[in-house]
């Protein structure tokens, strides 16, 4: 993929913040420092850096789709009260290969989604 300064700044942004920024959120997140940036600009980078391999998009029903730089395997929760999406440490997601072992498929990935409250929210009580 060749180099270009704003998608760079792009794929660090989302890279900094373990927060699953939408498009929009990155775009309102560098558009003072640079002027020049359009949305347009933030997808059709996000998206080449998803085709790369360099991030991952995390589908939110009924939301805008996220942006994830942590390409190790893990789930998500998304709060039902703030729709903050979380991670699930890997060390405690789904074994595939005792689903695999038990309906004799071949898995090459997965992606979970939980769905409840955050620490935020639940600790607020706020929904």
């Amino acid at each position: 993929m060749k180099y270009s300064r704003q998608r760079e700044l792009i794929y660090q942004k989302v890279c900094e913040r373990p927060l699953h920024l939408t498009a929009e959120a990155v775009y309102n997140a560098l558009k003072e420092e640079n002027p020049k940036l359009s949305l347009g600009t933030v997808y059709r980078n996000l998206n080449a850096l998803c085709e790369n391999g360099m991030l991952t998009r995390v589908e939110v029903p009924k939301g805008p789709e996220r942006f994830d730089g942590n390409l190790h395997p893990h789930d998500h929760l998304i709060c039902e009260c703030c729709g903050k999406v979380v991670d699930i440490p890997e060390e405690i997601t789904v074994d595939l290969s005792q689903v695999e072992k038990a309906t004799g498929l071949s898995i090459t990935g997965h992606s979970t989604i939980y769905k409840g409250l955050c620490t935020d929210c639940k600790s607020k009580k706020a929904c």
